[in-house]
């Protein structure tokens, strides 16, 4: 996957302070490469998890991606180049609240998507966030990883809602000809994962890393990628858009694990247990149209980045930078 940043580059990335969302800021300021992060939310306690130098190096624009005179403003003013789109609400948000999830995760998109069209002569390049959620129970599509173009059969708002979004840059592309790539993740762990359906994992492994027991609600295989993987190919896309190949969704490269194996790295000792039914998604995917596209997609070995990951929760806890018991509490 191309690494090499044009020094005329400036991106904007929403939902700036979510866990991909600072992974994403971290890799681009550490690049070298000029970044605006945008977020309706003020409190930047992942950036401190990860990088507590990122509050120093990166503005933070506090902004309604909805509001679309807003972030048109946001992304004429700064210059940007390329939009990398994040903001959403994850599935047990959109399923307390539909309206505002459908606000956010779908007419943010379309704000997004407008924003390019508009400023045709300055965005090069736009990548959003799907996910595996737009696909239907893993029984549906028999044995073996699932090819690029399986069908989608969502069995959440957060997935339909998601599965529009990818539509919507499909129409985009044809009618106004602004390309965009949408990446599907599946159980994206490490630093900054705290929210979401499945965010388990990485709770199990703060809680192991504090010698605190912890219960995961779901079991079975599943596909993981580090936060910091999926970010990086979140770039990727968003300088890859505009190469002709038009707008298309893609599913990230995957390790797949099953909850027992998950465990056993976390630790022999720790404490933790599962429940045994699985997630209703399939846990291998094909990659090979993704990298088709933007060469090979880095994937941390899962066994490492559980290592890394509960390594860097102990040094936050230690030096006060991460609040475990408000992120472990009962929700």
């Amino acid at each position: 996957m191309a690494e090499m940043a044009d020094e005329t580059e400036r991106f904007i990335v929403t939902g700036a302070l979510g866990c991909i969302g600072a992974w994403t800021v971290k890799l681009l300021a550490d690049a070298g490469t000029a970044v605006v992060a945008t977020d309706l939310a003020r409190d930047a306690a992942r950036w401190r998890v990860i990088d507590p130098t990122l509050e120093e190096r990166v503005p933070l624009v506090r902004s309604d991606v909805t509001d679309g005179a807003e972030f048109t403003r946001a992304t004429a003013e700064h210059g940007i180049t390329h939009v990398v789109h994040l903001a959403a609400l994850q599935v047990p948000f959109v399923r307390a609240n539909p309206t505002l999830g459908a606000r956010v995760n779908v007419e943010g998109m379309a704000v997004v998507l407008e924003t390019a069209r508009a400023l045709p002569n300055r965005l090069r390049g736009v990548s959003f966030a799907s996910s595996i959620a737009v696909y239907g129970p893993a029984a549906r599509y028999g044995p073996g990883p699932l090819p690029h173009d399986a069908p989608a059969a969502p069995t959440t708002l957060y997935g339909a809602y998601k599965l529009a979004d990818e539509w919507m840059a499909r129409v985009y592309d044809r009618d106004y000809g602004v390309a965009a790539i949408g990446l599907r993740g599946a159980v994206v762990y490490g630093p900054g994962r705290d929210q979401g359906l499945t965010s388990s994992p990485t709770l199990a492994m703060l809680a192991a890393a504090l010698g605190r027991p912890y219960h995961v609600p779901w079991g079975g295989s599943a596909g993981y990628h580090h936060a910091r993987d999926v970010a990086a190919a979140f770039i990727a896309a968003a300088r890859a858009s505009a190469d002709g190949g038009g707008s298309d969704t893609y599913t990230l490269p995957v390790q797949t694990r099953t909850m027992e194996e998950v465990v056993a790295v976390i630790g022999a000792d720790a404490d933790i247990t599962y429940d045994p039914s699985p997630l209703d998604f399939p846990s291998e995917f094909d990659s090979s149209a993704l990298e088709a596209r933007l060469g090979e997609v880095r994937l941390t070995l899962f066994e490492e980045g559980v290592l890394e990951t509960m390594e860097t929760f102990r040094a936050a806890v230690e030096a006060g930078r991460l609040d475990a018991d408000r992120i472990l509490a009962p929700r």
